[in-house]
């Protein structure tokens, strides 16, 4: 992940985790340095660009521009790909028409209808944003971009979940990921993000397995069949998702930048020596050596790993536990059924039929 206009942002979320505001934008030494050793030192044929901030759109067309000529330039006949996540109050016809023709990803931010959205996704001025972000989806909308939605869950749309997915689905999110916001005021209670995901589970599971797509599920699948998650939370270990700030610096993870967590400087070392250095490996084997006494006997580990460090309470345990033991307790029976169908080689997706004979009939 790198973030191209560093954490300056146009908005002001009450809920937002960047304490610092204002910091220089990434210049081209910078940029080229992270493309051309990024792609160099890729072991794979393919290679994900991830633009974050901040707000990515802050840094211009023109510097995504310039950043696609250097892919192209030390590319050496990889597939090349990018993401790019944005508040979207930002977007344009041109923003857009650009994100169509060189094939991004686009994820949107929104917390959902404007009632749940607006109270903490204001501007600098306080004024609610939720009109700007629906302007930016239509405008993805109609160029056919690419998108997915980023739902942060906090105190007030914990409330309405399935009014919440609902809306996504209506506005034509496919790909809805829900990250609960921890240690801040307008954090979710632990129960009560169980409660959500489980209530969304419940209408997926009879509705929309292979339409819609929600990471937690795909990753408590891939648990239940013994693959790796797909997301770092959900697996043993971390450390695989470093991310390189405006000035070059490279940090463990984006949930950890600090100066005890930096790892190198694309502008004078090898991302992946970076990567293998005992400091790095260290950061990712103590996701596990750091757990509490108590997940080794929790009948729901083998889902949730403990979950992302960033979340851990001085004795271990995750903040979210309570939640997520609701949670994946619940879809455990699901989870085995959708294993067994893999298994036998069918589709996951039948097991819609079997959730339609195990819960009462839809509202």
């Amino acid at each position: 992940m790198a973030k191209p206009a560093g954490a300056t942002c146009n908005l002001q979320c009450s809920y937002c985790y960047y304490l610092e505001k204002g910091t220089p934008y990434m210049d081209d030494t910078v940029l080229e340095a992270y493309i051309r050793n990024y792609i160099r030192e890729q072991p794979s044929q393919q290679v994900d660009f991830v633009w974050q901030g901040g707000e990515a759109t802050l840094r211009g067309i023109p510097f995504y521009k310039k950043a696609l000529q250097l892919q192209k330039q030390y590319g050496n006949g990889k597939v090349i790909t990018n993401s790019f996540q944005t508040n979207g109050t930002l977007l344009t016809d041109d923003w857009c028409r650009f994100f169509r023709e060189n094939n991004f990803l686009v994820g949107i931010s929104i917390d959902g209808p404007a009632e749940v959205h607006d109270p903490y996704r204001v501007n600098k001025g306080g004024k609610p944003t939720f009109k700007q972000v629906m302007r930016g989806l239509q405008l993805l909308l109609k160029y056919r971009v690419e998108f997915n939605t980023l739902t942060v869950v906090h105190d007030l749309n914990v409330q309405k979940p399935l009014e919440v997915y609902r809306f996504l689905k209506r506005e034509g999110s496919e790909y809805m990921q829900f990250i609960p916001l921890v240690g801040k005021k307008e954090a979710v209670h632990p129960l009560e993000f169980g409660r959500f995901m489980t209530s969304i589970f419940d209408e997926w599971v009879k509705r929309d397995v292979g339409r819609y797509f929600v990471p937690v599920f795909d990753a408590a699948l891939a648990n239940e069949v013994g693959v790796p998650a797909g997301s770092c939370v959900f697996n043993d270990y971390c450390g695989q998702s470093i991310v390189i700030e405006h000035n070059g610096d490279v940090y463990a993870c984006d949930h950890f930048v600090g100066p005890q967590y930096k790892i190198g400087n694309v502008l004078t070392g090898s991302l992946q020596e970076m990567m293998r250095s005992e400091k790095q490996q260290t950061f990712g084997v103590n996701k596990f050596r750091q757990l509490a006494a108590a997940c080794g006997s929790c009948d729901v580990y083998k889902y949730c790993r403990g979950e992302c460090p960033k979340n851990r309470q001085p004795d271990g345990l995750n903040y979210l536990c309570e939640g997520y033991r609701l949670f994946f307790r619940h879809i455990r029976p699901y989870l085995q059924f959708m294993a067994n169908e893999l298994a036998q080689r069918r589709s996951p997706a039948n097991v819609m039929r079997y959730a339609s004979t195990n819960f009462p009939p839809l509202n």
